[in-house]
């Protein structure tokens, strides 16, 4: 590749890092456009990397798609270790619990349909949850173990500008507003749920998200070893363990760009945590927050040319973590003319995202 060939990225959440990064290692010239590189929805987010206990029949392009994801994990950490030497798991593990007879079966049902998909998923009984997870309400009748693991996002976040940086990636800490202004050879649109504001024609929303930060107490019980996902009440919660505690999340609103976290929004997230941890009361809050993930009507993203200049890198959803890593070798792919046949159900264009009118090429 010639030394003049460049790349812009705009959007510097953990995507737009981890393509930067992947686009520098490639040989491009790499400049990241973000006013605050890292402080959105990439800074809210429980780290899970879990799209086989999430699945559920019928949605095989969504099931294939974060199988694919989450194989591109390992690789990605290890490289990215390597050069920072920041190990980002906390977690090897999700249990997914079910506290009555139709979300044991829904359990049953999941497990099924993914395991029949080639992968593995395995039901374990009361006394099976119990023994995992002893600090779990005596209210639970099953679980469903997978080999998903976790993140820390904010420690994925800060190891991918160390990671950036190495590579040469240059930081503007400016907003683009236009893409027709910039002049670089290539455009990654990785502006998340502000993307649409770039690129009128992707069917890229901005959905809410609240989650609650809580710190181990001297004396209270220690925060699950694993991943723990249930529903109370029909509402998802889940617990994503840190080194000081555990990250409780996460409510889900259409409203737009609002990221004001509500009265309401942490006063069910803390029933619905007590109720499948009782002896998460003692813990102490220690941070409420809330970003707006970029949504998309079929829950995958858009991944791919927008244009000869422009490729597409958001509608990550609620997913961003779990597919970062994919994300940023597609597009590394992309930019080397050699697109992955792995994210072939997350092309742009199945919406008609074609070119706007007066728009780049």
């Amino acid at each position: 590749m010639r030394k003049s060939a460049t790349v812009a990225v705009v959007g510097g959440g953990v995507i737009g890092l981890a393509v930067a990064w992947q686009a520098a290692e490639a040989g491009w010239s790499v400049t990241l456009f973000d006013p605050a590189v890292g402080s959105g929805a990439s800074w809210v987010a429980g780290g899970m990397l879990a799209p086989l206990s999430e699945g559920w029949p019928g949605e095989d392009d969504v099931l294939g798609f974060g199988a694919a994801a989450l194989a591109h994990w390992p690789d990605f950490a290890a490289r990215l270790a390597a050069v920072t030497g920041v190990d980002v798991f906390v977690a090897r593990e999700t249990l997914t619990i079910a506290q009555d007879g139709a979300d044991a079966a829904d359990l049953r049902t999941i497990a099924d349909w993914v395991n029949g998909h080639g992968h593995e998923l395995r039901l374990v009984d009361r006394a099976g949850v119990r023994a995992l997870e002893p600090a779990l309400a005596r209210t639970v009748r099953a679980g469903l173990l997978a080999a998903e693991p976790a993140i820390d996002n904010r420690r994925l976040v800060t190891a991918l500008r160390k990671a950036a940086d190495e590579a040469g990636v240059t930081v503007r800490p400016e907003r683009v507003r236009d893409l027709a202004e910039l002049d670089h050879n290539r455009i990654v649109l990785a502006a998340g749920a502000a993307s649409a504001q770039l690129w009128p024609e992707l069917p890229v929303r901005p959905v809410k998200g609240e989650i609650l930060r809580l710190r181990q107490r001297p004396g209270s019980q220690p925060p699950p070893t694993r991943v723990v996902r249930a529903r109370v009440h029909g509402r998802p919660v889940y617990f994503v363990p840190r080194d000081d505690g555990v990250v409780v999340g996460a409510t889900q609103y259409e409203a737009g760009f609002d990221t004001a976290v509500t009265l309401a929004g942490v006063r069910d997230l803390i029933a619905d945590a007590e109720a499948v941890l009782p002896g998460i009361g003692e813990y102490e809050l220690a941070e409420a927050s809330a970003g707006s993930r970029p949504g998309t009507p079929d829950n995958l993203p858009l991944i791919g040319h927008l244009s000869d200049r422009v490729i597409a890198a958001t509608g990550h959803g609620r997913n961003g973590m779990l597919t970062s890593a994919l994300t940023a070798d597609a597009v590394r792919a992309e930019l080397g003319g050699q697109p992955l046949t792995e994210v072939a159900a997350a092309d742009p264009h199945r919406f008609g995202a074609s070119t706007p009118s007066g728009g780049i090429r």
